[in-house]
């Protein structure tokens, strides 16, 4: 692992640089657009549409949607490329979710001036997350390609109530089966019995028939 680290030149912290350079930048317009919307009269009136007044909470709830909404589509498009095979993909993926959710009853209060910001900065970051994915674009920065591991499947459980069902249901099935075909089979001998036993009958009686005509015969 630390060979791979050298022969491309980055660490497990490498992805933790591009917080380190956004998070100062976001920080400093969030304080700076909040004490704008405070002390800059202009922010009452400079907004448009709905928003005319920037210096107040979004009446309609309409900015902290699309700001955790634009969150959401950029932590689903975005999020898992470059984290194939790091197994904390998932956890970081669904931490964002969790984050998008909450961040709209969170953040209902904050001037509208500042959801101008927030939600352009989203779309930018998702925008940007598209294009450095088109396949022109990688090779021109020289990104390599990371290959796709194939999905693995599930093995599926060796016992499901389903299944049991379905056992005993066939198991049921079958020796009803045999029970009826050994009542068949009863049948059909206690027939050839019952045949047998009439046939043996009547050969009995034709010889005592044909004993007696000798007998008068003889007479």
């Amino acid at each position: 692992m630390q060979k791979l680290f050298r022969e491309y030149g980055v660490t497990p912290f490498t992805p933790m640089k591009g917080l380190f350079i956004n998070a100062p930048i976001f920080m400093s317009f969030f304080f700076a657009i909040s004490n704008m919307a405070e002390k800059v009269p202009s922010f009452k009136t400079g907004g448009a549409f709905w928003f005319t007044d920037l210096s107040s909470p979004d009446e309609f709830y309409i900015f902290p949607i699309l700001c955790g909404l634009t969150f959401l589509i950029t932590v689903e498009c975005n999020t898992q490329d470059g984290m194939e095979g790091n197994p904390t993909a998932g956890i970081v993926k669904n931490v964002s979710r969790g984050f998008a959710a909450l961040s709209v009853p969170l953040t209902m209060g904050f001037p509208q001036a500042i959801f101008c910001y927030w939600i352009t900065s989203n779309l930018f970051s998702l925008v940007y997350g598209l294009v450095l994915k088109a396949p022109g674009v990688k090779k021109f920065l020289g990104v390599p390609q990371i290959p796709v591991a194939p999905p693995t499947t599930t093995p599926q459980p060796s016992f499901s109530l389903f299944s049991a069902i379905k056992q005993v249901a066939e198991a049921k099935a079958a020796r009803q089966a045999a029970a009826s075909s050994r009542t068949e089979q009863s049948k059909v001998t206690e027939e050839r019995i019952s045949s047998s036993a009439v046939l043996s009958q009547r050969i009995k009686n034709l010889e005592k028939q044909v004993k007696g005509r000798k007998k008068n015969k003889k007479r």
